[in-house]
């Protein structure tokens, strides 16, 4: 009988059998290492990966004001300006803002003082982090491409004015990995009152594989950090006794599904972020328990309190989350644009800034003083990154009788921590606080400056997409050597 024959059919070689005969002996089983090696790989995207060079910095933590921090009432001391208070501010009356006519020059609603062996300026609004100035490098000079909440929310987080590419902690998790096994490597703590403007593709991985994008946990306190992690309890029985093996058959279904769709990057995220939520059964539960906090480290975020409580939770889980091994944590302090009430919901202040300031800037102080004082003890704060940014600025000019416009052209990021050189300053608004003047900057240079501390080459963190290779910094971006200690 030919023994390639069986019950009278031909019997047909396939590829890995033809490229084991090919090979043979130890070259097939080289090959199949090699593809063994290869198909883990693919199963754990999120595996560690080494950085191009040594790095400052291991994590990051973002804090991002919604709404558009004002400048020139917070780190940005313009005493011209406050000379001219109450001068007309476009003489010519050609000017035109983005929702308004300019109206008189508008000083700081709060004074400023010198902090610091530094000296830096900083006005009343901020006093606790004032006396963190000597960690914190300040970027005067940051400008955006839009004057639209949205847009330029989408600019600062992924550097594309438009949606659909990947944010900054995408592409961050993308070009290391995780360190973590049982918390996602990119998490994002949206304000307990509601998501930003532009919802969640500030945090999305845009035309990356989907398993690199944030994963959102709710901040509050005595709820679930993630919805339906648990089954209901009318089902808590009965899965008890049959969990593994339900389990088991689940993640064979799945490996047959994805099997069926290669190269489909959002199932493969589903079936991991579902394998992912089984262990976070027991990881985020602890993570977000707050009782082995010792009083005084509670007393210090202020969790008691009723309005900087929630703000100062966030803080506290961010420290935890880095702790833990998670890359990148996003904060956000202030959620999605409305009318105001009491108060803006979040830093928008077109009607009464010493209102809504007034209310955000306590929150802000409390919890960012909080969380680099806490990062310092620990040991933590030289190999994570704070950041702390806002969309856009506002107007050196009066809007209405106590608000400011909105203004793309001047706004303040800062940067403490992780390999930044603390108590200086990079670039300078004009006399007023109108437009930046002294080497201008945009999100691309503060990307490149973090993902240089975290070892990675802003040029070649590449991904290649509708045949061009992308960056998160597009083509654009220089590392602010200035901030680096």
């Amino acid at each position: 009988m030919n023994p390639s024959r069986c019950s009278g059919h031909q019997r047909f070689v396939n590829r890995r059998d033809f490229l084991w005969q090919l090979g043979g002996g130890l070259g097939g089983v080289a090959l199949t290492a090699m593809m063994a090696k290869a198909g883990e790989g693919a199963k754990n995207p999120l595996a560690p990966k080494p950085p191009l060079f040594a790095p400052k910095a291991k994590a990051v933590i973002q804090i991002f004001c919604p709404g558009g921090l004002s400048h020139i009432d917070s780190w940005d001391y313009k005493p011209e300006l406050a000379r001219r208070n109450g001068q007309p501010f476009d003489a010519d009356g050609k000017l035109q803002f983005f929702a308004s006519k300019p109206g008189s020059c508008q000083g700081s609603y709060w004074p400023f003082r010198q902090h610091g062996q530094c000296g830096r300026w900083m006005s009343d609004l901020f006093p606790q982090l004032a006396t963190c100035v000597d960690d914190i490098g300040f970027i005067h000079s940051m400008q955006s491409k839009s004057a639209l909440h949205g847009p330029a929310m989408f600019m600062a987080n992924t550097g594309f004015i438009l949606p659909g590419f990947p944010s900054m902690g995408a592409w961050v998790t993308y070009g290391l990995g995780s360190e973590s096994d049982n918390l996602p490597s990119f998490v994002v703590l949206p304000d307990p009152r509601g998501l930003p403007p532009g919802g969640v593709i500030n945090w999305g991985a845009g035309f990356l594989p989907a398993v690199y994008q944030g994963t959102p946990l709710n901040t509050d306190a005595g709820t679930a950090p993630i919805a339906d992690l648990f089954p209901p309890k009318s089902f808590a029985d009965s899965l008890a006794s049959g969990e593994k093996e339900g389990r088991d058959f689940l993640r064979e279904l799945n490996t047959r599904h994805a099997a069926e769709h290669v190269g489909n990057s959002e199932l493969e995220a589903r079936i991991s972020a579902y394998e992912l939520a089984a262990r976070l059964q027991l990881s985020a539960p602890e993570v977000t328990g707050l009782r082995g906090e010792s009083d005084t480290m509670q007393d210090l975020y202020r969790l008691a309190h009723e309005d900087l409580g929630p703000f100062g939770r966030q803080c506290l889980l961010a420290r935890r989350l880095v702790e833990r091994g998670v890359r990148f944590v996003q904060i956000y302090c202030g959620a999605e644009n409305t009318t105001a009430k009491k108060i803006r919901p979040n830093w928008d202040s077109h009607e009464d800034l010493v209102r809504d300031h007034g209310y955000w800037g306590p929150i802000l102080d409390n919890g960012a003083a909080a969380l680099l004082k806490d990062l310092r003890q620990r040991g933590l704060l030289d190999s994570t990154l704070v950041i702390c940014t806002t969309e856009f600025g506002r107007q050196p000019a009066a809007q209405g009788k106590g608000g400011r416009d909105h203004n793309p052209g001047a706004f303040t990021a800062w940067m403490a921590g992780g390999g930044i050189k603390g108590g200086v300053a990079y670039g300078a608004t004009d006399e007023l606080g109108f437009k930046a003047a002294q080497h201008p900057a945009y999100c691309y240079d503060l990307h490149a400056t973090a993902l240089q501390l975290l070892g990675l080459d802003h040029e070649k963190l590449s991904f290649y997409h509708n045949g061009i290779q992308r960056r998160l910094t597009d083509v654009h971006g220089e590392v602010i050597d200035e901030l680096l200690a």
